[in-house]
């Protein structure tokens, strides 16, 4: 689910002749990039700056003037001066073939000469862009506390006329958990197997109700690994068992807005 390839399309220098910039532009932003222009003669300074205000994932550089030896490494210092490392960087304009090992070795990932179809500088952003995806693909289901599960069912299934889905027993959690089917996501009714167990505590201090939200991920671990290091208060650092064979972790409610969250990978070879 990561957003949208972002890219800036610059001008360095005192050219003044932008037509074959506002043309790549144009067509990176038909090919469903997101797409700043920054118009006309821009230091290098103001394009690596705006790159890192506008969070960046690729900065174009065209040059028509002959200064390209000189503007465009001074993009790529200025990027990695800001902590903009990672933003790649290519270009375009009227530049000698002789030229371009040089601004390779300063940088410049690509260059792009007159008369390139902008087939290929799509190709090339999607092939070289890094776009972090957080894999979150969908609410897999919202959790429900109860202290009669029978009677849950019953009304779940027969009053509100869902799609039952069946029942697991999660013996490490002392839970018993009903699934009914809406669309893409679940209702989740969990009841508690014991005196003990989270559910049952969190029922002694709480009503019925929505007890918390769970977000279905493609990766648990690589998903856990990027929450910690944004800081994210973890209740499990490491995934354990849920029902029906998934791997589950919870986020703290502190970290998001008082709402007990989990998140969980299904196996591939079972999706319910």
């Amino acid at each position: 689910m990561g957003r949208k390839i972002r890219v800036l399309i610059a001008k360095p220098g005192l050219d003044g002749h932008d037509r074959g910039a506002k043309v790549v532009a144009r067509a990176l932003k038909d090919a469903g990039f997101e797409v700043i222009y920054t118009g006309i003669r821009q230091t290098p300074k103001q394009i690596a700056m705006t790159a890192i205000q506008e969070d960046v994932d690729a900065v174009g550089l065209s040059c028509l003037s002959g200064a390209h030896k000189k503007l465009f490494p001074e993009v790529v210092k200025y990027l990695k001066e800001l902590g903009g490392d990672d933003i790649i960087v290519f270009g375009g304009g009227i530049i000698p073939k002789e030229d371009i090992p040089y601004l390779k070795e300063k940088g410049i990932k690509e260059i792009f000469l007159p008369g390139t179809d902008t087939k290929e500088t799509i190709e090339f952003i999607l092939k070289n862009v890094k776009k972090e995806e957080w894999m979150y693909k969908k609410i897999n289901h919202i959790g429900v506390a109860v202290k009669d599960l029978d009677k849950a069912i019953e009304i779940y299934k027969n009053m509100l006329g869902l799609e039952f889905k069946g029942i697991d027993e999660v013996e490490e959690q002392k839970v018993k958990v009903a699934f009914f089917k809406i669309g893409e996501t679940n209702i989740e009714l969990v009841a508690p197997t014991s005196d003990d167990s989270p559910i049952a505590k969190y029922l002694e201090k709480n009503r019925e109700g929505i007890h918390h939200i769970c977000y279905e991920v493609e990766n648990i671990n690589e998903t856990l690994e990027k929450l910690k290091e944004r800081g994210v208060k973890l209740i499990n650092e490491t995934p354990r068992k849920g029902a029906h064979g998934t791997l589950v972790a919870f986020i703290h409610p502190k970290s998001t807005n008082g709402v007990l969250t989990e998140i969980c990978e299904i196996p591939k070879w079972k999706k319910f």
